[in-house]
């Protein structure tokens, strides 16, 4: 069965133009990466949880911010499958994020491989604002259908 993860797309609108938040994967594997590197704050729903639930979770753990009171509409976009076969739910959020803040938890790995030494990493290391046009070409792949649908719900 195919993992499954959830995230939130917080978004805001600068000089009349879309702009979404996402984050960067922390780790040596994506330290010199930018490319498509890039993601929605999401991570694996845990079984028997709520998808919208793991979003919350997921993106508090990756950015150490807490979004989505129950006053702050949220809108669901279309489930996506990636290239691997993940299929990543999401929902969009108007939120106007102060990038620099975020506080990532972090994960071990040995580093370098082989050498029998385990390093904690975060698993975000840096968030940023970009419009669509810059997002799509920092976007995992199989993400950009996500914003291609919040352009076209939001007008943007």
């Amino acid at each position: 069965m195919p993992k499954t993860s959830a995230g939130l797309l917080p978004y805001r609108w600068r000089d009349r133009r879309l702009e979404v938040f996402l984050v960067h994967p922390g780790g040596p594997f994506w330290a010199n990466k930018d490319r498509h590197a890039w993601s929605v704050a999401k991570g694996e729903v845990e079984p028997g949880e709520d998808l919208l639930h793991a979003a919350q979770r997921e993106f508090f753990e990756e950015t150490g911010l807490a979004l989505a009171g129950s006053a702050t509409p949220l809108t669901p976009l279309t489930p996506v499958r990636q290239a691997a076969g993940k299929l990543v739910h999401a929902w969009a959020i108007e939120a106007d994020i102060d990038a620099a803040t975020i506080r990532s938890n972090s994960f071990p790995l040995e580093w370098p491989p082989g050498s029998g030494q385990v390093q904690q990493f975060p698993e975000v290391d840096r968030a940023a604002w970009f419009d669509i046009a810059g997002a799509r070409g920092r976007i995992h792949k199989g993400q950009v259908a996500l914003l291609d649908e919040l352009r076209r719900k939001l007008g943007g």
